[in-house]
């Protein structure tokens, strides 16, 4: 498995691996696959905002994620980013490659040494997710109870955070 980082020219692979995923695990993510069939390439392809694809040997799509510094335009909330779009092809799920993609996150996050949180959302039932994120330091700050509403069902969500760097309290 190869980390690549994807940008717009590959956005027809993007798009078909990440739909795939809403299709297959509609229950695990806040956004729908006709929500994405109306999206454009989710980062701009600058050091704080990318999108990270794995590959394999024959250069199939097996996962990706996304981040993206919060705050553009803001200053007050530069210092955090959002790691979003997590998603790991359902025969590569289990293997460790949603650990490498999220160490290769963190570690590009490090690098660009401005940005001292990470936040995500997680479906509260998404339990292998969470575990993930738990293991790599993220903690729960907040439950909202029915945060997505998918047709009669409703989902908790959770948010979590990475601490890169202590500042004051």
């Amino acid at each position: 498995m190869t980390i690549v980082e994807l940008t717009v020219t590959d956005q027809v692979q993007y798009k078909t691996t990440f739909t795939s995923g809403l299709v297959q695990h509609r229950d695990c993510f806040r956004i729908s696959p006709a929500d994405e069939a109306r999206e454009p390439f989710p980062t701009t392809g600058q050091p704080d905002s990318f999108t990270l694809g794995l590959l394999t040997e024959t250069n199939e799509l097996a996962g990706v994620v996304s981040f993206e510094r919060e705050g553009r335009n803001r200053e007050k909330v530069r210092h955090k980013g959002l790691l979003f779009r997590m998603y790991i092809s359902a025969q590569y799920s289990g293997c460790g490659y949603g650990r490498l993609l999220m160490n290769e996150v963190i570690k590009r996050v490090l690098e660009l040494g401005s940005i001292e949180q990470i936040n995500l959302t997680v479906v509260a039932t998404n339990y292998a997710a969470k575990r993930l994120y738990a293991s790599l330091g993220f903690t729960v700050f907040a439950h909202e109870k029915r945060g997505i509403k998918d047709g009669d069902a409703y989902y908790d969500e959770e948010q979590m955070v990475l601490f890169l760097q202590t500042g004051p309290a």
